[in-house]
C-alpha cells in the first residue's frame, strides 16, 4: 500500500510517499498550490493521502476528493503525535512519522465539514473576532480619558449615541493637533475605527440573521429558554452534523467539557476540564448557562443541586450546566425534537418514536 503523508506549509509542503510492503520512503518537496499538489498526486498515484489540520488542510483535502483520493486528515493533538525526547525535528521527519502512524492505524481523524459548512463556520467566528476588536479598541479610548483624568460613562452608556457624542466633544484631527492635543487625535482615528468595526459588525449580523431564519437547526434551539440566535448558530457551526458523535460522551469530549483524568493502579484523579476543541463553542455555552439561570427551570435546578449553596462550587456548576446544555442541544438536533424541561435526553440508539 502506498501512502501519501504531506507535512502542509503556508508556502512548501514536504510529501512523504510512503511503500507499507518495502518499506521504502521517497520525499519531496512541492508548493502549496494547486497545481503543484494535482501534479504530485497525479505522479505518484498513492492509495492513501495523509495530512494534518492546518489553515490550508480544507481545500487541500477537498481537492484530494474532487481527484477522487482517500485522504485522511490527522488530529496532530493526539498523544500519538507528540514529538518528546527527541534531538531532530524537521519537516521531512514529521511527513515520514504521519505515513507510519497512518500505516499502523494510529492516527485520529478530524472530521472535515463541507465548503460551505466551514465558510459559514468562518462566519460565526468572524463576527467574535470583530466583537473583540471592538472591545479592544472600547478600551484604548478609556484609557485614553483616564490618562488625561477626565470620567466618561460607565459601562455600555459610553457607547450609546448620547456617550458617542460626548465622547466626539473631545476629538480633533490629529493634523490640526498640538503637541499637548495628540490624544484628541488619537481619540478621532480611534472613533473613526469604532465606527467602521460597529458597521462591519452589522453586515455580518444581517447575513448570519438571514441565515438563521432559513435553518430548521438554528430555530430549533431557540426553543430552549434562554438561548438566542447568536448561541444556537455557534452550536450549530461546531457541530455541524450531529450524527457523527455516537454518545454524550463523544459530543462533551469534542468541546473540551470533560474532567482530565489520572489513573494510576488504585488512584483515580478527576482534574479540570481537559479544554480541547473549540473554544468559541465553550465560551458561548458557558455564557449563555449563566443566562439560564434566570429564565430556565432546568438550568436552575441543575446548578441549585451541584452547587449547593456552596460559592467554592459556582464555577463547577455552571460548567456542569454548559456541559449537559451541550449534550441536551445534540440530542434535540440528532433526534429533531424541540426543548422539553420534563422530557429525558435520547439515547444515541433510541428512535424518536419509540
Amino acid at each position: 500500500m502506498k501512502i501519501l503523508a504531506i507535512d502542509l506549509g503556508k508556502f512548501n509542503s514536504v510529501a512523504c510517499l510512503f511503500d507499507t510492503a518495502t518499506n521504502q520512503s521517497e520525499f519531496e518537496t512541492v508548493a502549496s498550490k494547486h497545481w503543484a499538489f494535482e501534479q504530485l498526486l497525479a505522479k505518484t498515484q498513492p492509495e492513501q493521502v495523509v495530512i494534518e489540520t492546518s489553515s490550508i488542510s480544507g481545500w487541500v483535502h477537498d481537492l484530494c476528493e474532487k481527484l477522487n483520493y482517500k485522504v485522511l486528515v490527522a488530529n496532530a493533538n493526539q498523544e500519538a503525535w507528540r514529538w518528546k525526547n527527541v534531538k531532530r525535528k524537521t519537516d521531512k521527519d514529521d511527513a515520514l512519522k504521519l505515513a507510519k502512524l497512518a500505516a499502523l492505524g494510529q492516527i485520529s481523524a478530524v472530521y472535515v465539514p463541507a465548503a460551505e459548512r466551514r465558510q459559514y463556520r468562518h462566519l460565526v467566528k468572524y463576527r467574535k473576532t470583530l466583537i473583540h476588536r471592538i472591545n479592544r479598541i472600547q478600551n484604548n479610548i478609556r484609557s485614553l480619558f483616564d490618562q488625561q483624568g477626565i470620567s466618561i460613562p460607565q459601562g455600555h452608556r459610553a457607547w450609546s449615541v448620547a456617550g458617542i457624542e460626548t465622547l466626539s466633544q473631545y476629538r480633533k484631527p490629529l493634523a490640526q493637533c498640538q503637541v499637548e492635543e495628540f490624544w484628541q487625535g488619537e481619540l478621532d482615528l480611534e472613533l473613526q475605527s469604532l465606527d467602521g468595526l460597529w458597521q462591519q459588525l452589522q453586515s455580518v449580523d444581517d447575513q448570519l440573521e438571514k441565515i438563521a431564519k432559513q435553518d430548521e437547526q438554528i430555530q430549533l434551539l431557540q426553543t430552549i429558554p434562554g438561548v438566542g440566535r447568536k448561541t444556537a448558530e455557534v452550536i450549530v457551526a461546531i457541530l455541524d452534523d450531529p450524527h457523527r458523535f455516537q454518545n454524550a460522551r463523544q459530543v462533551s469530549a469534542y468541546a473540551g467539557l470533560v474532567p482530565d483524568q489520572r489513573q494510576s493502579g488504585q488512584s483515580n484523579r478527576m482534574g479540570n476540564i481537559t479544554r480541547r476543541g473549540s473554544r468559541l463553542l465553550r465560551s458561548a455555552l458557558v455564557e449563555v448557562a449563566w443566562i439560564m439561570l434566570r429564565y430556565n427551570a432546568w438550568a436552575a435546578a441543575v446548578y441549585g443541586r451541584i452547587c449547593g449553596g456552596q460559592k467554592t462550587r459556582k464555577k463547577t456548576a455552571i460548567v456542569a450546566v454548559a456541559r449537559k446544555l451541550l449534550v441536551r442541544c445534540w440530542a434535540m438536533l440528532r433526534h429533531k425534537q424541540p426543548w422539553q424541561d420534563n422530557t429525558p435526553i435520547l439515547s444515541a440508539s433510541t428512535s424518536p418514536s419509540s
